[in-house]
């Protein structure tokens, strides 16, 4: 479940979203650095993130024409339950449901609903979470429901490859920024790759896990590099791009959740947990 820095209509607010625009300046210091998890600690964070993947595939494989996306939610509250794990999103501030499903022009916080039926062409964007053992795994990748239109193919590739361009920054020794500028470079070369005009959704972002679902810092999917608390070699990261067919703004519907782009164009969403390692990126929400 993706951060956000602030994109309501002025006046409002949202409580489904942080907004760590208010993060102290001593934590953007170049003297800071991210939390870093024991290699213990990480492995239980990966036995979390693995039931989040199975989670993921199984709604995957049954999601068709004509199902619903509560009948969606049923699917993965019940794969993490019978795993021993609880869905994170579950009561998370309020939210209703046990994994955010997002059609078409929603980006990202889609309630589940029995009034949402499933159609050929939607594209469809699930994000997960689930605590096991005191750990959070979380999660998100979009998928299409009987045949998608060319631009929508590419559009759902691209931000796939755009998650894991960009993923390959979160190693010791970069800056939160250099994985936010990883992404940035990594859409812009998308659009050639995949022949597709890309906006990268303002205001929107990953952010820290671990403990609990958001941790510090927010993590932008745009801006310069060299900026911010170093990676440091047990940090961990949940890192998720968002990326639409035209504007780059969105806006919140009346639920306080929902986000939509505003000229209806579609989105996709595509998110990993991932781990600084000396080997590497690693990812902790495999789906396998």
């Amino acid at each position: 479940m993706c951060c956000a820095v602030a994109c309501m209509p002025q006046g409002r607010s949202n409580p489904s979203v942080i907004y760590p625009e208010r993060i102290p300046m001593g934590f953007r210091s170049k003297k800071r650095v991210i939390a870093a998890k024991t290699p213990g600690e990480l492995d239980a964070m990966q036995a979390a993130g693995e039931i989040v993947g199975r989670a993921l595939q199984a709604v995957k494989a049954e999601a068709r024409v004509g199902m619903t996306t509560h009948d969606l939610d049923q699917i993965a509250e019940t794969v993490i339950r019978e795993a021993g794990a609880i869905p994170t999103f579950l009561g998370y501030q309020g939210f209703p449901a046990s994994i955010c499903t997002s059609v078409n022009e929603v980006i990202v916080h889609g309630i589940p609903s029995k009034d949402v039926v499933l159609e050929d062409g939607d594209l469809v964007s699930v994000d997960c979470g689930a605590t096991f053992e005191g750990w959070v795994g979380d999660s998100a990748w979009s998928f299409g429901i009987g045949e998608l239109d060319d631009d929508v193919i590419a559009l759902n590739n691209a931000t796939e490859w755009v998650l894991m361009e960009g993923l390959q920054a979160m190693v010791p020794g970069n800056r939160l920024t250099d994985v936010s500028n990883a992404l940035e470079r990594a859409t812009r070369r998308a659009e050639q790759k995949f022949g597709v005009h890309l906006g990268i959704v303002d205001g929107y972002g990953g952010h820290g896990i671990g403990r609990t679902m958001h941790e510090d810092p927010y993590l932008a999917n745009e801006g310069k590099p060299n900026r911010g608390p170093m990676i440091q070699e047990g940090s961990v990261l949940a890192i998720e791009p968002m990326l639409t067919l035209g504007t780059t703004d969105s806006a919140v519907l009346e639920d306080d959740w929902t986000v939509v782009t505003l000229d209806g164009s579609y989105a996709a969403h595509w998110e990993h947990t991932v781990a600084a390692t000396a080997a590497g990126p690693r990812i902790l929400t495999p789906r396998r």
